[in-house]
């Protein structure tokens, strides 16, 4: 007996080993593969080309303010004081860096795209434990390793000096997190996940968008197992609410209104409801790209600015209710399919749409084909990725897309398309392995079979 349980102690142990040696493969072949990527990309983000505004746009003027000892503040084309423009954790960790290697310097532009490579890189991890609890080891190396070698984590990991690397992934932590809170009634974790989702939303508010509903779902869940909820659920919310409190009070005392995380929705309505929609984001809206809406921004102030473009955006919407449908379809089409349009204008403007109209169009395909799988097998697994691609892009299909806005999502995409895919490939096992079957091979084992 004792030396039944030793061998199948150290048999866990190989496995726990085998598995740690893969996501460490996973997590340094990511990470070589986006350096390496980035190396011959960062030059683009030390151009100093509008006072060096493409390494991290509003991000990184507001970090700018921050390195000089001006606070949260300035995050446009001139110093314009006080701002709540971005949610705070990312201008904050940006401007670390730039304390530490220089304001807009080129070791600053390697170091902020080197920490976004290595943030993607660990992404593996949680994507990899995700497909595990949900659909097994095959999927989970399916999925991690895809993550590895997936272009758009590697684009704009290696691109892009945004949050958008470190949103994707705190919201696949948010995900994981949730999963396991299913059957856990301990206090402690589920304060955690309201932190977690806390410290989210701080990062980029979109991640409230579906942190709260899966915490619902995993709430309910706990309720119908007769387990204590009550007590974990409420310490979620205190956990959350104590999180993002004192940024909220900073606004409030700043601009004398209730801000919860960012006060730029006005605006993001305003550029995306227009006539002009050859583009998903025209030029010409924005302050940065137009003098008269950038001389209304310092006449007015950036919250009487931004709240008088959400009631222009919104009238345009009222006036043109026909239109707005037609344009939020098109939002719709654009976020899970890439295409936009084949004009040629809109082609010289975006030239590799072709390519991308297919592969996100695939992945899609893919992803919605492991989601029914997984319907099929267990709604309650199918339920939290509904979840997140219901609730996720309904602000996006309102106001307006860009390409990197889907983002935060691929992982659970990437997820359910490796689950495609590994229980595609174990049907035609099964199918092949009943052919070589006798023929008079009793029907209840043919039926166990399948």
């Amino acid at each position: 007996m004792i030396s039944s349980t030793t061998s199948e102690l150290n048999l866990a142990a190989q496995r726990r080993a085998a598995r740690n040696r893969s996501l460490l493969s996973m997590v340094l072949i990511a990470l070589v593969v986006r350096l390496v990527v980035m190396w011959f990309l960062y030059p683009e983000r030390t151009n100093p080309y509008r006072d060096h505004w493409r390494m991290g746009g509003e991000a990184g003027r507001i970090a700018r303010s921050i390195a000089q000892g001006e606070g949260f503040s300035n995050p446009l084309l001139e110093k314009t004081g006080p701002t709540a423009w971005l949610a705070p954790v990312y201008p904050y960790l940006l401007a670390g860096i730039f304390k530490l290697f220089g304001i807009y310097s080129k070791a600053s532009a390697i170091v902020a795209l080197s920490l976004d490579c290595l943030l993607s890189a660990l992404t593996c991890i949680p994507i990899y434990f995700i497909a595990r609890k949900h659909f097994g080891e095959p999927t989970a190396a399916w999925a991690g390793w895809a993550w590895a070698f997936f272009p758009y984590a590697i684009y704009f990991s290696a691109d892009f000096i945004w949050a958008t690397t470190l949103t994707t992934l705190l919201m696949t932590l948010v995900f994981l997190a949730a999963l396991y809170l299913e059957n856990s009634p301990s206090l402690w974790h589920w304060v955690g996940f309201g932190v977690l989702s806390g410290v989210g939303g701080l990062t980029d508010p979109i991640i409230m968008s579906v942190a709260p509903f899966l915490g619902a779902w995993a709430w309910y869940r706990l309720y119908t197992t007769g387990k204590r909820w009550l007590a974990p659920g409420l310490g979620a919310i205190l956990a959350v609410t104590l999180t993002v409190s004192p940024w909220f009070i900073r606004n409030y005392r700043t601009f004398h209104k209730a801000i919860p995380f960012r006060s730029c929705l006005g605006l993001e309505v305003f550029c995306g409801n227009n006539q002009d929609m050859w583009h998903w984001g025209p030029p010409g809206y924005h302050p940065t790209d137009n003098k008269n809406e950038w001389r209304e921004y310092q006449q007015l102030g950036e919250i009487a600015y931004t709240s008088k473009k959400l009631h222009e955006g919104l009238a345009f919407i009222d006036s043109h209710r026909l239109l707005y449908g037609k344009q939020t379809l098109r939002r719709i089409i654009y976020l899970w399919t890439g295409f936009w349009s084949f004009s040629a204008r809109y082609l010289r403007e975006e030239p590799a749409d072709p390519y991308n109209i297919a592969f996100c169009t695939g992945l899609t395909v893919l992803t919605l084909m492991g989601l029914w799988r997984a319907w099929k097998i267990d709604r309650s697994v199918a339920m939290p990725y509904l979840i997140v691609f219901f609730f996720f892009p309904i602000v996006y299909y309102l106001t307006h897309p860009e390409d990197y806005y889907r983002r935060p999502i691929d992982p659970q995409c990437v997820v359910l398309a490796a689950y495609a895919v590994t229980s595609w490939f174990d049907q035609r096992k099964r199918r092949a392995s009943l052919a070589r079957k006798p023929a008079n091979q009793p029907i209840g084992e043919q039926y166990l079979l399948q």
